[in-house]
C-alpha cells in the first residue's frame, strides 16, 4: 500500500527504553525520518507523569522483563489512567514475542506493536501507516476529547479515505455509537461491515450492539463462531462470558474463561473473573489458583487491590463447611492469616475494613457463634458508617461470601428501556415474569430471581411475581443450610405482601401451599422443586 509523504519535523516523540544502546539505536533511526523534537528516556518513576502532562504525537514505550517497573506495566497504568490520548500514537516494543506478553499487551490497546530488534524501515512503515490515520481523524479525536460524540460521528463521514484506511474510519464510527447506546444504528452498521469485510472487530461490535438489545441468544451464537475463527482474539472471551452468565449458564461461563486465562495468564482483571466464577460453581480449587495468580500479578499492577486476599479468605471459610471440627483449625488460621495479610498491606483502605469485618462475622455464623457474629456485624456496620459514600452492607455481604441469590441487585444488569421510561408497567410485568418462569423451567434459578424481582418493580401489585419469588426462596432454604434463616424470612416477607393483594383462586390455592410448607420442617419437605410455579 503507497502511503503519502508524512511531515514528521513537527512530530514531537517520547522514546521510553531501558536499554541505552537500544534507545541510541532508535533515536537514530527516528532523526533519520525528520524527526528532530525527541525526548528519549529510561523506565522510571516519572515517566507516568511525563505522560500525563506531555503533548506527545509519538510514544515509543519499550518493554523489557527483567527491568523492574516494565513498559508493559506502563502501558496497562497508562490505559487505566486515562493518559493514552485519542491523538497520540502508541507503539509498544518487546524483544519478548511470546504469546503471553503479545496478548496482554493487545489487552491494553496500543496502536501497534513492534518485535525488537527492528530495521529503520520496519519502523518508518508502522509509523507512517499510523500517522497517516492518525492525522486524518485529528478532528474526530478531538470531538472525542471534548465529549462531543454526535459531532465525532458527524465528523467521519467527512474524512476523506479509501480501501482499508477507509474501513477503519467506518470501525471507528461505529464504536462511537456503541459508546452513544445508538444500538439499533449500531448493529445494522455492523452487520454490513461484517458482511463486507468479515473480520473480528466488527464481528464483536455487531455481538455488543446485540447485547445493548437484550438480545443474548444472537449475541452467543455470534461470539460462539467468532471465538472458532479467532482463537486468540480474547475480547471476544469477555464478551462471551458476560453473555453466558446472563443467561445463567455458569459452567460454559467458567470453562468460557479459563480458555482465555490459560491463553493470556498474565490479565489480572481476567483471572479475578475466573475466580468469582469458580466460586459461584463450587470449583474451589480453581477459584484458588484465579486469586493467588491474581495475588502475584498484583504485586507491581494499577489493579493491585485486597479483594483475592478477601476472595482467598472467603474460599477457606467455605471450605471449613465440608470439614469436621477437628480439621477445620488449619483453614480458620488461614482464613485469619489472609485476611491480617490484607490489613497490613491496605492499611488506608477503609472499605477493607467493612469487608473483612463482614467475612468474619459470616465466619462466626457459620461456626455457630452468633454472639461473635454479632459483634463483628457492629463492627462492619461502624467501618460502613465512617466511609465518604454509603455501602450497602447486605449486598457486601453477598458479595463478598460468592452468593448468587440477592433479590434484585438494581446494579448488576441495566434495565429495558420501556421499564426504565415507566416504573408502573403491569404488561411488562407480566412479560418479565413469564421470562422468569422460563429461567426457572430451564434451572436457571439466578436469573429466574432476577427476572421475578424485576417483574415486581414494574407492578409492585404483580401477586404471581411475589408468589414465584416465595416459592424459590423456599427451595433455595431447602437445599442451602447455612442461609436457611435468611431464605425464610424472604419467604415471609413475600407471602406477607401477597396476602395484601387480590388473589384468583388459583393463586390463593399456592398461597396456603407455600404457608403451610414454610411451616413445616423443611427436612420433611421433597428435594428440588415444589411444583410448577404460575404462568
Amino acid at each position: 500500500m503507497h502511503l503519502p509523504k508524512i511531515d514528521y519535523s513537527t512530530k514531537r516523540v517520547l522514546l521510553i527504553e531501558s536499554s541505552g544502546n537500544m534507545r541510541s539505536t532508535i533515536v537514530y533511526m527516528l532523526r533519520q525520518l525528520g524527526i528532530s523534537n525527541i525526548q528519549a528516556i529510561t523506565i522510571n518513576s516519572q515517566v507516568l507523569e511525563l505522560i500525563k502532562e506531555g503533548s506527545f504525537d509519538i510514544i515509543l514505550l519499550g518493554h523489557n522483563s527483567s527491568d523492574h517497573l516494565t513498559g508493559m506495566q506502563l502501558l496497562e497504568e497508562s490505559r487505566y489512567l486515562g493518559y493514552i490520548k485519542p491523538g497520540a500514537c502508541w507503539i509498544f516494543m518487546t524483544s519478548d514475542a511470546s504469546q503471553e506478553v503479545i496478548l496482554h499487551a493487545i489487552d491494553s490497546q496500543p496502536d501497534a506493536l513492534l518485535t525488537k530488534p527492528f530495521t529503520m524501515e520496519e519502523l518508518k512503515y508502522r509509523l507512517d501507516f499510523l500517522m497517516f490515520r492518525k492525522d486524518a481523524l485529528r478532528d474526530v479525536d478531538a470531538a472525542v476529547s471534548r465529549g462531543q460524540l454526535d459531532l465525532a460521528v458527524k465528523l467521519c463521514d467527512q474524512v476523506e479515505l479509501s480501501g482499508s484506511d477507509y474501513d477503519y474510519v467506518q470501525l471507528v464510527k461505529g464504536r462511537l455509537l456503541l459508546q452513544m447506546n445508538r444500538f439499533k444504528e449500531a448493529e445494522q452498521f455492523f452487520r454490513q461491515h461484517l458482511n463486507q469485510q468479515n473480520e473480528k472487530e466488527s464481528g464483536l461490535c455487531l455481538a455488543e450492539a446485540y447485547v445493548g438489545q437484550n438480545r443474548y441468544t444472537d449475541a452467543k451464537a455470534l461470539l460462539i463462531k467468532l471465538k472458532k475463527k479467532f482463537p486468540l482474539y480474547l475480547p471476544i472471551y469477555d464478551l462471551l462470558a458476560k453473555v453466558l452468565e446472563y443467561e445463567g449458564d455458569l459452567l460454559p461461563v467458567q470453562d468460557t474463561l479459563s480458555s482465555a486465562t490459560q491463553k493470556s495468564p498474565l490479565s489480572l482483571l481476567r483471572q479475578m473473573e475466573l475466580g468469582r466464577v469458580a466460586v459461584y460453581t463450587k470449583t474451589l480449587q480453581l477459584a484458588e489458583t484465579a486469586y493467588r495468580k491474581s495475588i502475584s500479578l498484583g504485586r507491581n499492577s494499577c489493579h493491585r487491590s485486597p479483594e483475592p486476599f478477601l476472595r482467598l479468605a472467603n474460599i477457606k471459610r467455605l471450605e471449613m463447611a465440608e470439614l469436621p471440627e477437628r480439621e477445620q483449625i488449619g483453614l480458620r488460621n488461614q482464613f485469619d492469616e489472609l485476611l491480617n495479610t490484607a490489613s497490613y498491606q491496605y492499611p488506608k483502605d477503609r472499605s477493607l475494613k467493612v469487608k473483612s469485618a463482614l467475612l468474619r462475622s459470616q465466619m462466626s455464623q457459620d461456626l455457630g457463634d452468633l454472639d461473635d457474629a454479632n459483634r463483628h456485624m457492629g463492627e462492619a456496620t461502624k467501618f460502613a458508617e465512617q466511609l465518604p459514600h454509603p455501602l450497602d452492607i447486605k449486598r457486601e455481604l453477598l458479595d463478598i461470601t460468592g452468593d448468587r441469590l440477592p433479590i434484585l441487585d438494581k446494579q448488576a444488569e441495566p434495565l429495558p428501556e420501556k421499564s426504565k421510561a415507566n416504573a408502573h408497567d403491569p404488561e411488562m410485568s407480566n412479560r418479565v415474569n413469564r421470562l422468569g418462569v422460563k429461567h426457572y423451567l430451564a434451572d436457571k434459578i439466578p436469573q429466574a430471581i432476577r427476572y421475578f424481582g424485576l417483574a415486581i418493580e414494574n407492578d409492585p401489585k404483580n401477586s404471581r411475581a411475589l408468589l414465584n419469588l416465595a416459592q424459590l426462596f423456599l427451595e433455595s432454604a431447602k437445599q442451602e443450610t447455612l442461609r436457611r434463616e435468611e431464605r425464610l424470612k424472604m419467604v415471609s416477607r413475600y407471602l406477607r405482601l401477597a396476602e395484601r393483594m387480590k388473589l384468583t383462586s388459583e393463586e390463593m390455592q399456592k398461597l396456603a401451599i407455600l404457608k403451610e410448607c414454610s411451616s413445616t420442617s423443611l427436612d420433611n419437605l421433597p428435594d428440588g422443586s415444589l411444583g410448577a410455579l404460575l404462568k
